[in-house]
């Protein structure tokens, strides 16, 4: 098998390396350059293919002509996208002759579309996993080849949970590629009315909006906790990020005061609209640096006397 891979993060990392382990001839690969303004805290497959001796180009438009022809020189029998950011067109699908193969962040039909390790720790689900699945022209849409699911336990933040489903893409890869080398790829249905299609996150959507339930701002907390931008709340005029926490059980919360951030016994305490409350663990400033209860609670003071002028 000869093949072309678009590949980006941590899956494209590992799943080159499977496809290189596997004896697969990786005729070229198509990466990201890094964002100046984005948090590299994954590998590089640019490095991953400079290691591993493949030919690699970078390439943020699909639908840059240069980019059809650097894949149409390269003759692939398929085409694989690990992560890569961007839809590929039909057009440069159509180009391996033996179909294109996306491996996507989630059990498909479940969580088509962005970020979905994301949406699904901030929808309490409580499994998740890496699909394989054939690529058309709308996204996460094609029959399934294969996939493998992973639990997400109440306390994992969407950082651990994409450590897990890495590992399941790298699994799931491994062991479907001897029958696709063979020319049998296995083809499930993929039923879209069994699932939903998610847009992307913006930093914004992590304002925690403390009258909410526990459960929901917890998993808000969880579902973008760094190395994601972070579940924020603004106090005095500046804005913190609460890096950390753990849900309280009911009855173990400060009564009488209203939902927010609080000190409470010498402890930074997030009040929900329900009653409930979390246990902020670590608090952050905008420019990250740590915040102790201690220092919280002169900013709280400081508010206080501000509004009472």
């Amino acid at each position: 098998m000869r093949a072309v891979v678009f590949g980006y993060h941590n899956v494209g990392d590992r799943c080159l390396r499977v496809l290189h382990a596997r004896g697969v001839e990786v005729a070229l690969v198509i990466t990201h350059r890094d964002r100046p303004d984005e948090n590299i805290w994954f590998r590089r497959v640019a490095d991953t293919a400079a290691e591993l001796g493949i030919p690699f180009l970078y390439g943020e438009d699909p639908c840059d002509p240069a980019i059809a022809q650097a894949v149409r020189d390269a003759r692939p029998d398929v085409i694989f996208s690990f992560y890569y950011r961007a839809m590929i067109p039909a057009a440069v699908l159509a180009l391996a002759p033996c179909g294109a193969f996306n491996m996507h962040g989630s059990l498909l039909p479940k969580y088509r579309g962005r970020v979905p390790v994301n949406w699904a720790v901030l929808h309490g689900e409580t499994e998740t996993g890496a699909t394989l699945h054939a690529m058309e022209a709308r996204p996460d849409a094609g029959y399934i080849v294969d996939q493998t699911a992973v639990p997400i336990l109440p306390d994992d933040t969407a950082g651990e949970v994409f450590e897990k489903v890495t590992v399941a893409a790298e699994q799931t890869l491994w062991r479907v590629l001897p029958a696709m080398i063979a020319g049998h790829t296995p083809q499930r249905p993929n039923r879209l009315a069994e699932g939903s299609y998610f847009s992307g996150r913006k930093p914004e959507d992590g304002r925690i909006d403390w009258s909410q339930p526990a459960a929901s701002v917890y998993n808000l907390i969880r579902a973008v906790a760094p190395p994601y931008p972070g579940a924020f709340t603004e106090v005095a005029g500046a804005r913190f990020i609460v890096a950390r926490a753990r849900r309280l059980q009911a009855g173990s919360t400060a009564g009488g005061l209203p939902p927010g951030l609080h000190v409470h016994d010498g402890k930074l305490l997030g009040l929900c609209g329900d009653g409930g409350a979390v246990l902020v663990t670590e608090l952050l400033a905008h420019d990250g640096a740590p915040v102790t209860p201690d220092a919280f609670s002169r900013i709280l003071r400081k508010q206080t006397n501000e509004e009472s002028r």
